[in-house]
């Protein structure tokens, strides 16, 4: 007689069924947890917030002007193929209008005017001789560099009082100097000046005689061209 094998994966004929899968007491604990949450939540709809009273009385608002420019609306609506038209030839007269102003022959009245005025500016007779005089009172005293810067200051101020559009905080001489508008005279003053207070300043190199009597007779050519040698109007 042969024996019988015994095989372990076979269940004996007494077992009653096939064992729990690994696991399911796990899962079934994690269920029975009143922490969690399984159950589908139900939300109640949030009912939409009372609009205030000032938003009340604006849609009453808008509705009335709604109900108001409802039949210029509608006119409108209808009218737009040759409104178009109305509107596009009013702005082309407004842009005509606006160039004519700018460029027309008021415009060039204009021009000619503050070229004139450009021309013709030049400081007040009895400022330009103040100036000078303390300008000299102070070269009199061999202090050439304070002289020069004296007269350079001065001048710009001149400058800044009759033509404050043509002076910015942050202008230097040298720009002023090269303004276009600025009449020659005023210009080559300025320039030979400003190279002057320049060379002191920069190059610490003291100014001397000659380099104030520059200055001087630049600035007194310019400023007092109305006058005669002996100070009488010319």
């Amino acid at each position: 007689m042969s024996a019988a094998v015994h095989n372990p994966r076979i269940g004996s004929a007494g077992d009653s069924g096939a064992s729990p899968a690994p696991g399911a007491d796990a899962w079934q604990a994690l269920r029975e947890d009143g922490d969690l949450q399984f159950a589908p939540v139900d939300i109640p709809p949030i009912k939409p917030p009372e609009p205030t009273w000032f938003e009340r009385m604006l849609a009453e608002m808008f509705g009335a002007l709604a109900e108001l420019f409802a039949p210029l609306g509608r006119v409108l609506g209808g009218a737009w193929w040759w409104l178009q038209w109305v509107l596009l030839a009013a702005l082309a007269g407004f842009v005509a209008l606006l160039l004519w102003r700018m460029f027309g022959p008021g415009f060039q009245r204009q021009r000619k005017a503050e070229d004139a005025m450009a021309e013709e500016w030049r400081p007040e007779t009895a400022a330009g001789l103040a100036l000078l005089e303390d300008a000299d009172r102070l070269a009199a005293e061999g202090r050439f560099d304070e002289a020069t810067r004296l007269l350079l200051q001065r001048s710009v101020g001149q400058l800044a009082t009759a033509r404050p559009d043509w002076v910015e905080p942050s202008s230097t001489a040298r720009e002023l100097a090269a303004l276009p508008a600025l009449p020659d005279g005023a210009r080559t003053a300025l320039r030979i000046i400003a190279e002057r207070v320049e060379r002191s300043l920069f190059a610490l190199r003291a100014l001397d005689r000659a380099d104030w009597e520059a200055a001087r007779a630049a600035y007194a050519d310019f400023a007092l061209a109305r006058l005669d040698g002996q100070g009488r109007p010319a």
